[in-house]
């Protein structure tokens, strides 16, 4: 399956959340999309039916293809602790992740593009890998050769990384430290991990 490069509206109406940010599609439309509109009879939904569209929810939410995401839970339910919330400590950890909570791009989609695109280092070297994990003291920032790009200046000029108490970042210098890898109560993504959790346990 290929990454979603469709209307993200409509995927924030299906899921009734604004999972790509704020989106005024969705204030004025807060149904699901279809042709018959709010009107549409909905069957009720089953067990099965829910729990997939709660783990349809985190890879969009994140962007995250079918089998990184499997191999992301393989590697949550082998760690110590609670599966569903090492599986979103380990996708807020993914570097196009930190670079969007570092306010370096607005969007993780820009983000994604960013790292790609050679924009960014991990403790002084360049790492092109979206998904590359960082760990707890890594300094994330940008190329010294990038610096005066626009947009980056732009979003972090408008960013507000005090939301997320898990990174340090300076505007100065534009980098910031992954200091440790957040709490749940923390990841203001509103996923239920469990769903997910039994998806995968079936």
């Amino acid at each position: 399956m290929a990454r979603y490069r469709g209307p993200k509206s409509k995927i924030a109406r299906k899921f009734q959340d604004p999972i790509f940010g704020p989106d005024k599609v969705l204030d004025r439309k807060n149904y699901p999309p279809g042709q018959h509109g709010p009107n549409r009879r909905r069957q009720k939904k089953s067990e099965y039916s829910v729990q997939l569209a709660e783990k349809q929810k985190a890879k969009y939410t994140y962007g995250i293809l079918e089998r990184q995401f499997a191999n992301l839970f393989n590697k949550a339910s082998r760690s110590k602790g609670i599966t569903g919330e090492n599986l979103l400590k380990l996708c807020e950890a993914r570097l196009d992740n930190t670079v969007f909570r570092m306010g370096i791009s607005p969007t993780r989609d820009g983000a994604r593009q960013l790292v790609s695109h050679r924009h960014i280092t991990v403790n002084g070297n360049i790492v092109n890998i979206p998904s590359y994990h960082v760990r707890p003291g890594d300094v994330v920032g940008v190329r010294e050769k990038s610096k005066g790009m626009e947009a980056i200046r732009s979003s972090i000029a408008s960013s507000n990384t005090a939301n997320y108490p898990w990174i340090e970042f300076n505007r100065e210098t534009m980098s910031g430290t992954f200091i440790q890898n957040p709490e749940r109560e923390e990841i203001p993504e509103n996923i239920k991990e469990q769903l997910i959790v039994e998806l995968y346990s079936k």
